[in-house]
């Protein structure tokens, strides 16, 4: 059985707190989303980990100092990388997410936000992002994780999406059911392909925000 892989999503940014798409624009966190970041690290204590990584993006990384500040190893070295970055929102970048609901309806919207392939101007798919996150996987955690080691993930809706996408082997249309709340920690163990075999999820009490 592999180690364990923890998946959070970073916490409240700014322009989440704003409703506004943010992509690859690099904001921090909100007092609220490290507030809530160091709520997930107690849920985390019983697990010691080994490593861990973040994206380029500040947001991750200032959950992921929060995190440990409370789960008891706020000296855990972490790693940077981009592939683990959030999609790139293209032109949809800094417009309001309600706003452009309005505009282009339900259905639209709802598949921008959330289908496999839907293309935005200037920006990535999902299925893009799952194609720099899934070799990323393979090559640098996996590894990891069939040696035993437990690692944090402190990453991005959508990338963690791309990257569940392969662990849970959900299809194309189904992923764009599963979403990343905030608060949510999601544990799995892996299988010698990187699949799942087992997964828990922990909720920390935090007031939900509209993402």
């Amino acid at each position: 059985m592999s180690g364990k892989l923890v998946l959070i999503r970073h916490g409240e940014s700014e322009w989440n707190l704003q409703g506004r798409w943010t992509g690859w624009t690099d904001v921090g966190i909100t007092p609220k989303g490290a507030a809530d970041a160091r709520k997930m690290g107690e849920l985390l204590r019983s697990i010691h980990f080994d490593e861990a990584y973040t994206s380029r993006l500040k947001r991750t990384v200032e959950t992921f100092q929060n995190v440990v500040a409370t789960q008891g190893q706020p000296e855990l070295p972490y790693k940077q990388v981009e592939a683990l970055n959030e999609r790139d929102y293209g032109d949809y970048t800094g417009l309001n997410k309600w706003e452009v609901k309005t505009k282009v309806g339900d259905d639209k919207f709802n598949a921008i936000r959330r289908n496999y392939d839907e293309p935005i101007p200037g920006g990535e798919t999902l299925h893009m992002v799952y194609d720099r996150v899934l070799p990323w996987y393979r090559a640098e955690l996996l590894p990891k994780l069939l040696r035993g080691e437990n690692v944090m993930l402190v990453a991005h809706g959508n990338s963690i999406r791309a990257l569940v996408k392969y662990i849970e082997n959900i299809s194309d249309t189904d992923i764009a059911k599963f979403e990343m709340v905030f608060g949510t920690i999601l544990v799995y163990t892996v299988d010698e392909a990187g699949r799942m075999v087992d997964r828990q999820t922990l909720k920390a009490e935090i007031t939900q925000t509209k993402a």
